[in-house]
């Protein structure tokens, strides 16, 4: 009995050290880079201060924002309306009985050319059977969307020749955020709180609507193919 409690406290001590560690570290980082710091909650689904091309100094759990809430029951994503990037009004009922990706971009992140390049090929194979992707600009993480609307359509569709619907720059946390997005966050949250921790987080809806699952800004598109896959029908 006596080892177990040495052992268990042990593991306590050693995984508060890994914490504080990684917590000075991002204080360390963030001084350098001007970046804001981070609590050592949100590290591990932190990611890419910097611009492309460049990897992140914190280590990550891909999977870190799976899903812990509990599914909302008020509201339906159908019930919201959206505006493109070109200002036109999308009601999201028009994608009834489809499986929706629902994903916040940035065009000068670390993670945009996996990202973007993982999307579009996912979108490719899946789209005639049912997949819509829906790209939601956002600068709030490191400034990494300064542009205008029609820079962040031109960027997309030339540079990864995205063919998915991109919508008008949005805020996806705090007081500004888009009424999609805080439907979103209160029907799914994650370990690390509700709040989106970062560029390219993900949101999966079924064809009746529910969001299905949330992934953590790390988790690749294509690691998803499965699930996309089992809402779609497709064994």
């Amino acid at each position: 009995m006596l080892r177990s409690s040495t052992l268990f406290i042990f593991g306590r001590n050693l995984a508060a050290a890994r914490i504080s560690a990684s917590f000075h570290l991002a204080k360390q980082f963030s001084a350098n880079s001007k970046q804001p710091i981070l609590h050592p909650s949100q590290i591990s689904s932190f990611t890419c201060p910097i611009k492309v091309g460049f990897s992140s100094p914190f280590p990550f759990n891909s999977r870190s924002d799976r899903t812990m809430a509990s599914q909302s029951n008020s509201g339906s994503i159908y019930d919201f309306t959206i505006k493109d990037a070109k200002g036109n009004d999308v009601n999201l009922s028009d994608y009834k009985g489809k499986v929706l990706l629902i994903v916040n971009v940035a065009s000068e992140c670390g993670l945009t050319n996996s990202n973007y390049t993982e999307l579009n090929q996912l979108y490719e194979k899946y789209k005639d059977q049912g997949l819509e992707i829906l790209a939601f600009p956002c600068n709030q993480f490191g400034a990494q969307e300064p542009g205008s609307n029609e820079e962040i359509l031109e960027f997309a569709c030339t540079r990864f020749k995205a063919e998915f619907p991109i919508f008008d720059k949005v805020d996806v946390n705090g007081d500004t955020a888009a009424p999609v997005y805080k439907f979103l966050k209160s029907s799914k949250g994650s370990f690390f709180g509700d709040d989106i921790k970062w560029n390219f987080s993900k949101f999966l809806i079924d064809k009746n609507g529910t969001v299905h699952d949330r992934y953590a800004p790390t988790t690749s598109p294509l690691s998803i193919e499965k699930d996309v896959k089992k809402l779609l029908g497709i064994a």
